[in-house]
């Protein structure tokens, strides 16, 4: 109810897809750190794990479209919408 949570899904479309996501979301921050009273999205293949090999990121689970949430203090139902947005 008060958000803290962290929730990942994967996108289709991998690591072009996941920074289309990111270029489009409005209301949530973008951040490699998940821990904020704002809601904050990330895509680690493209951010905090670029640097490593398909490979390698595979290894830890970070899948080219892996995008992670990390629930804010915000309206559900703006983060809802945000990433919905985002997703069209």
């Amino acid at each position: 109810k008060l958000g803290g949570n962290i929730v990942a899904f994967e996108i289709k479309g991998g690591i072009v897809a996941g920074r289309n996501f990111l270029d489009k979301i409005q209301l949530c921050s973008l951040s490699a750190n998940l821990g904020d009273t704002r809601s904050i999205v990330t895509h680690p293949a493209s951010t905090t794990h670029s640097k490593l090999s398909v490979e390698e990121r595979l290894s830890v689970s970070i899948s080219d479209g892996l995008v992670r949430v990390s629930v804010g203090l915000e309206t559900v139902t703006d983060i809802i919408a945000d990433l919905k947005q985002a997703l069209e």
